[in-house]
């Protein structure tokens, strides 16, 4: 197993150069260029004025390296992620991309963090409970109500629930940001709570499709295990129901899970572009559309990058998890 981690993880790196160059080339070949975006266009300008327009332009891809041939960029580029360097912000030359992307983490990681606990916490009984109960007014009535959830747009259903529980409906939460506007006056015990409070509608919106597909997956794969042989003599020795469920069929069962699992990392760390755009919270992913609208190469390229890597230790520990829950499996 060791042997294969180790080797799983040197063929990442070739992996994610290569997506890196990829971006990189598809990003510098989009139209657009950030040099005209932040200083605006000379065209229709005074003579004094477009010279000085031009030549800031100029200084400024002079700065970035955007004046020197494409390989040569990415060779500069990557010389500094090596060492988790991604340069300034194009818009704002005073903060390092680094220090904004662990300030922006954070602030996804309430999220994304909180939000994947619960999926994970509702969606495996759920699963379990419709798989065993198949067929029941039960299992038609849970399936029924996860697909309809499922079927909500991320979107609308953070609108719906901004109009319901915001100011505009029953007033009972607040509905952006992370914090009130008096949040540096407050106690530690009051930060807590208030942000708490800003949190619950976000992890709601975030949690319900999440929640819907997970389970639908435990169930599929729990209706797989309960017909195989070994669960009918289990049964047959007089076990009972609950030691057959949960002492043998629920370890075979997991796989399914343990597979979306790889698309959980990225998600972690990238955050929910709807979701923070709809409640308004600095995180991730609006960090990332906001630098993709103003051609900031150097945000989108971290972001991406961050989440490509985040990509491929997401299916290394799913790999990895086979084997744990299940013996047969072997990288040996």
């Amino acid at each position: 197993m060791l042997t294969y981690v180790l080797r799983r993880i040197l063929l990442m790196v070739p992996t994610l150069v290569g997506i890196t160059l990829l971006l990189f080339v598809v990003m510098q070949l989009a139209p657009g260029d950030p040099a005209t975006v932040k200083f605006g266009d000379s065209g229709g300008a005074g003579m004094t004025q477009s010279a000085g327009v031009e030549d800031a332009i100029t200084k400024f891809r002079q700065k970035y390296n955007l004046d020197k041939p494409l390989l040569t960029q990415y060779w500069l580029w990557i010389s500094k992620v090596v060492v988790l360097d991604f340069g300034t912000e194009f818009n704002r030359p005073n903060i390092h991309i680094m220090d904004e992307l662990w300030r922006r983490m954070a602030v996804t990681l309430s999220i994304t963090g909180v939000s994947v606990f619960l999926i994970y916490l509702l969606a495996i009984p759920l699963g379990i409970m419709s798989a065993v109960r198949q067929g029941t007014t039960v299992d038609k009535a849970t399936t029924m109500f996860l697909f309809l959830l499922y079927s909500l747009p991320t979107f609308w259903a953070g609108l719906m629930l901004i109009i319901i529980f915001g100011q505009t409906g029953l007033g009972l939460l607040p509905v952006l940001g992370l914090h009130d506007k008096d949040a540096a006056t407050m106690t530690d015990w009051e930060y807590i709570v208030d942000m708490a409070k800003h949190l619950i509608l976000p992890v709601v919106t975030f949690t319900y499709g999440g929640l819907a597909y997970l389970s639908r997956q435990m169930r599929v794969g729990m209706l797989e295990t309960i017909h195989q042989d070994y669960i009918r003599t289990a049964r047959a020795k007089g076990l009972s129901e609950r030691a057959v469920i949960y002492r043998h069929a629920l370890r075979n069962s997991v796989i399914p899970v343990i597979t979306v699992f790889a698309s959980i990392l990225p998600i972690l760390i990238g955050g929910s572009l709807i979701v923070e755009v709809v409640f308004g919270i600095p995180g991730m992913g609006l960090y990332a559309f906001e630098a993709l609208l103003k051609r900031d190469y150097p945000v989108v390229m971290a972001t991406v990058t961050m989440s490509a890597f985040m990509t491929l230790l997401g299916f290394l520990l799913s790999d990895v998890l086979y084997a744990v829950v299940d013996p047969r499996i072997s990288y040996d």
